[in-house]
């Protein structure tokens, strides 16, 4: 089967947007603290919000993936949620509204990975997954781009609520293309058993990759998404500009790490080395971030664009995750396995919430960040440490 097809294409375009409204309030937050009145601890609870509703959405979406295939599945959700999430937000005029359109917004977006990656599952080899899901996260990571400076321009020129209406159109535009476009997977032949999750959690291979699956992105997204604004604001004097900027490089960054985990993993012996090697570059930037948070202001965007590069180990986990699940399993397991990384984005996202405030009310900005950064780094540890106790991908076949 070739790797470019309009389908993908289709789906490509539909994970940008997953892409763009995951890291988009970053940008908006200080018109949105303007007009709407969002402080950033509403904004983290909003953004908490869209990641919870994407991982609750994980199993539904899995088992339709099976039932349904990802045309449907990806289509009728990002039209829905999407499209309605973003108009919502377009009209929004307190920030409980701000919540409930980035719930919408977690629903719509939340078959756009899975799809893809279903069908690179089920209709190419094994040994290519890694490379696949790393390309098309690196492909749909664009949107996290637009999510930085061409929203800002766009902004300026449009104005915020004409910028979430035009996105509204263009949401729905994509829903229709996929379901115009996409060639859902033969499905599974009658002998083959149903998948259930507890025939996932008896997969013991997987068990001691949830703890860095859980952690891993949470990192980045909150850092890219929610905290960056905030901190180049409060401590190193950013403008809307200057943050715009900044994120927009470390997003690139987060595109080209997500181009090189292919190549890493074949360099490192496998994805199960090179995310090791990926998250031990983390910890070491995010050790920097905690001991000096006011470094000068292209020292930190460094640090953020290594952070960015480095944190793009996804793909990899899930490549050494899907080589332990059957093909009865690709379903149900992949959106499991996502379900525990977007859960935990927004479990940290809104944990860290009262850190924050916990932090502020007790230090000047710059140690409060600190303290903040030391409450990712903690759990990143953990699950790095924990990691250690997995096997290597399985590069044939999955265990029936």
């Amino acid at each position: 089967m070739p790797i470019v097809t309009a389908g993908l294409v289709s789906l490509v375009l539909a994970y940008m947007l997953s892409q763009f409204y995951r890291a988009f309030l970053a940008v908006l937050a200080p018109v949105l603290q303007d007009q709407v009145g969002a402080t950033p601890g509403d904004l983290a609870l909003s953004s908490g919000l869209w990641f919870i509703a994407f991982a609750l959405m994980q199993m539904p979406v899995g088992a339709s993936l099976d039932r349904f295939g990802p045309r449907r599945t990806v289509a009728w959700l990002l039209a829905a949620g999407g499209c309605g999430g973003a108009i919502l937000f377009a009209m929004a005029g307190a920030p409980w509204h701000l919540h409930l359109a980035m719930t919408l917004l977690g629903i719509g977006c939340s078959p756009a990975l899975m799809g893809p990656y279903y069908i690179f599952a089920r209709e190419y080899p094994p040994a290519a997954f890694g490379m696949l899901a790393g390309m098309l996260v690196g492909f749909g990571s664009l949107g996290n781009i637009l999510g930085a400076s061409p929203l800002v321009w766009m902004i300026e020129a449009l104005g915020w609520r004409q910028t979430l209406w035009g996105l509204a159109s263009v949401t729905l535009m994509v829903a229709a293309l996929v379901l115009a476009c996409v060639r859902d997977p033969a499905r599974l032949g009658s002998g083959h058993p149903q998948g259930s999750i507890g025939q996932i959690l008896r997969l013991r291979a997987i068990w001691f990759i949830l703890p860095l699956f859980a952690v891993n992105y949470a990192v980045t997204a909150a850092i890219r998404g929610l905290w960056a604004a905030p901190w180049l604001e409060q401590v190193h004097g950013a403008d809307a500009a200057q943050i715009g900027r900044v994120t927009l490089a470390m997003g690139l960054a987060m595109v080209a790490g997500s181009f090189a985990v292919g190549p890493a993993a074949r360099l490192a012996g496998g994805p199960r080395r090179a995310t090791m090697i990926f998250s031990a570059v983390m910890i070491a930037v995010m050790a920097v971030m905690i001991a000096q948070p006011a470094l000068p202001l292209p020292v930190i965007t460094a640090l953020l664009v290594v952070l960015g590069f480095f944190g793009s180990a996804y793909p990899l986990l899930m490549a050494h995750g899907r080589s332990f699940l059957p093909p009865h399993l690709v379903g149900r397991g992949i959106t499991f396995l996502n379900m525990v990384s977007i859960g935990g984005v927004g479990i940290m996202q809104f944990a860290s919430r009262p850190v924050y405030r916990a932090a502020e009310a007790a230090y000047p900005p710059a140690q409060a960040f600190a303290m903040l950064w030391l409450f990712f780094l903690i759990p990143l540890v953990a699950g790095f440490l924990l990691y250690f106790l997995t096997p290597d991908a399985q590069t044939d076949k999955a265990p029936a």
